[in-house]
């Protein structure tokens, strides 16, 4: 026989219709949060010149690069990265909370089975007492205003956002990876350019060193020669130090150890420079995990208001089943005649006076939200301004490699014909020492200005959202709907 007679309870039958009801009643509440007013531009700022042959961003952006090093260094990132294991772990325990939110949708059914004995000795005898006892229990509280969908649903939205956030946190390891990379080799190219300087001194220093023997040049030239020579030699040492320093910010980056840890590529030749077009933008509400992440933590609000206003609501209804069997031979030598016995509970509560603690929870629940658009409205408009500023930085970078390639080149030709005029004794050594610095400096300028034209594709990449875009049906079934 089952010890939960419910076929001897007429009402228990109602006790599911109740329950549905509830959790029908709790579905229907609307959970849409209004749209921060934001009015954004038509265009960017900073248009790609005309005729230009980009390519919209991509999900793997940075294989437009050319670097096969760069994609496995990336690659090692994103399955290695603590920062990026941090992110996934709240992911997990979003999807948690979710799971332990929507377990107050149904009822809860508990099993108790207890069972022991007694030995009791008087006058010699021993008297042996066997009790056992089964009781099942179903509760449930049917969710009249719908705070438990509520909160479930704001528990969805928030598993949302740590969706977006640890999207968020791959594209912004990935472009910290690439341009860490672009560190290393600039200095790589740095320091080559330094040893070529230290070269070029070196061998002015023999030609100066022979003239003074010859009497053509004075111990003052011989002198600043060998100064130059020396300070060329120097200034390789913080070179050194910087491209050991940045090859560890790339290990610790991408998850190894930075001990021994070492890349293939010694300069930045043979890497492309993308051109990107940039998509429009009303198009970065769907393409940036950030602001994704924003607008889902507005729903996420909108749910706690709801949730906050039912508390102020009466009548919360709770029903509770329950069914015991208990017997004193059930434990050792079965059954026998146990007794059953069945209830069933409705409770009825109302708060009466509480001081104005329920509206306060409201009203503060309201001030969040209020906050959070703002938050939101600000990350829209840093995102407009970083798009603008990449773009800007990628075109006058680009124009200003040209000029500084120009610039190089004449500055090469004149330490030549420099060279050749102080052999000859038509010019003096100043001239030399200066033809020498301005190519020395010409030549470290361009190899920065090529790194600041990666890093402004990187940033333009990571500006764009890397090629992602939300997916838009379960961002809506999350209980979000887009900002207008």
């Amino acid at each position: 026989m089952s010890p939960f007679p419910i076929h001897r309870f007429p009402i228990a039958r109602m006790l599911g219709a109740l329950a549905t009801a509830g959790l029908l009643a709790g579905c229907a509440l609307p959970l849409k949060h209004p749209g921060a007013q934001l009015d954004l531009p038509a265009s960017w700022a900073e248009a790609v010149p005309a005729g230009a042959a980009g390519q919209p961003a991509e999900p793997d952006w940075w294989r437009a690069f050319a670097s096969a090093e760069l994609e496995a260094l990336i690659a090692t990132a994103l399955s290695g990265s603590p920062d990026l294991a941090v992110a996934t772990e709240r992911v997990l325990q979003a999807e948690i909370a979710v799971r332990s939110a929507g377990a107050s949708l149904f009822p809860a059914l508990d099993l108790n089975v207890t069972t022991g004995a007694r030995d009791t000795r008087q006058d010699g005898t021993t008297t042996r007492t066997e009790n056992s006892s089964a009781a099942l229990a179903v509760s449930y509280e049917i969710d009249v205003w719908g705070s438990n969908i509520a909160n479930w649903q704001g528990n969805k939205a928030t598993l949302a956002a740590t969706r977006f956030d640890y999207e968020a946190t791959r594209l912004s390891l990935a472009a910290g990876v690439a341009n860490a990379y672009w560190q290393v080799l600039v200095l790589r190219d740095r320091l080559a350019i330094a040893r070529q300087n230290l070269e070029i001194a070196e061998r002015l220093f023999a030609i100066v060193e022979a003239r003074y023997r010859h009497g053509a040049a004075s111990a003052l030239d011989l002198s600043r020669q060998r100064s130059t020579v020396l300070s060329a030699r120097d200034a390789l040492l913080p070179l050194e130090v910087q491209e050991r320093q940045s090859l560890r910010a790339l290990a610790l980056l991408v998850g190894r150890v930075p001990q021994g840890f070492d890349v293939a590529a010694r300069g930045l030749d043979g890497l492309a420079v993308p051109e990107i077009t940039p998509a429009l933008p009303g198009e970065l509400l769907v393409r940036r995990p950030d602001l994704a992440a924003a607008e889902a933590r507005l729903a996420a609000a909108d749910a706690n208001i709801a949730v906050a206003r039912a508390a102020l609501f009466p009548l919360k209804l709770s029903i509770g089943l329950s069914s015991t069997l208990t017997s004193g031979e059930f434990a050792l030598l079965g059954l026998g005649s146990p007794a059953n016995a069945a209830g069933l509970t409705v409770s009825l509560m109302q708060a009466l006076f509480d001081g104005g603690r329920l509206r306060g929870q409201v009203e503060s629940s309201e001030s969040q939200r209020r906050v959070l658009v703002e938050n939101w409205r600000k990350a829209v408009l840093t995102s407009l301004k970083e798009v603008d500023d990449a773009l800007s930085i990628a075109e006058r970078g680009r124009v200003q490699e040209i000029t500084q390639s120009e610039i190089r080149d004449e500055t090469a030709r004149a330490l030549r014909l420099s060279e050749v005029r102080y052999k000859e004794g038509s010019d003096g050594l100043s001239t030399l020492l200066d033809a020498q610095r301005s190519l020395f400096s010409a030549e470290d300028q361009l190899v920065q200005q090529r790194a600041v034209r990666l890093g402004a594709a990187v940033d333009v990449y990571k500006a764009l959202g890397g090629g992602w875009r939300v997916d838009e049906p379960a961002y809506r079934q999350a209980g979000n709907e887009p900002a207008s």
